[in-house]
C-alpha cells in the first residue's frame, strides 16, 4: 500500500538480536511497558530510543533488540502505537469532542499533523476524521 508512503518491505533479521539473554529481555520487555505507558513517555515529543536505554542503563543496541523481538516492530513505531491508541480514545471521548484534530495529534506526542495522520491510517486503515465519525454517536 503506498498511502501515507507507508512501506511493508521485507525484514531483515539482525544478528545482534539473538545475542541478547532471554531472561534479560523479558525484564527489558517489562521495564519498557513501565516508562512507555504508565508513565506515558510515548506522549513525550523528544523521548528517544537513545533515552529510553539511558533511563533503563543500558544501550540502544539492546533497546532496539527488545522491542523488534517482543514487540514485532522499531521503536518509533511501537511509540506510534501508543500514540494511535491513546488518540483513538481522545477521538471518541465526548469531553475531547470539540478539539481540532491538530490537538489531538499534540496531546498524543505527535509533532506534526501530517506525522498523526500517517501513523493513525497505518495501524487503523482510517483517517482520524474517518474513525471519529465512525466511532460517535450523535
Amino acid at each position: 500500500m503506498t498511502k501515507y508512503n507507508i512501506n511493508y518491505g521485507n525484514k531483515k533479521e539482525a544478528v545482534y538480536r539473538s545475542l541478547v539473554n532471554p531472561k534479560l529481555m523479558n525484564e527489558l520487555k517489562g521495564q519498557i511497558i513501565s516508562i512507555l505507558l504508565k508513565r506515558k513517555k510515548y506522549k513525550d515529543k523528544e523521548y528517544s530510543a537513545k533515552r529510553l536505554a539511558e533511563d533503563l542503563h543500558t544501550n540502544t543496541r539492546y533497546v532496539s533488540a527488545v522491542v523488534n523481538v517482543c514487540f514485532d516492530m522499531n521503536y518509533t513505531s511501537l511509540v506510534n502505537k501508543y500514540r494511535v491508541d491513546n488518540a483513538k480514545l481522545l477521538l471518541t471521548d465526548k469531553r475531547y469532542a470539540k478539539l481540532r484534530m491538530e490537538e489531538i495529534s499534540d496531546l498524543v506526542g505527535f509533532s506534526n499533523r501530517q506525522s498523526f495522520y500517517a501513523a493513525f491510517y497505518k495501524y487503523t486503515g482510517l483517517t482520524p476524521r474517518q474513525y471519529k465519525l465512525d466511532n460517535t454517536k450523535n
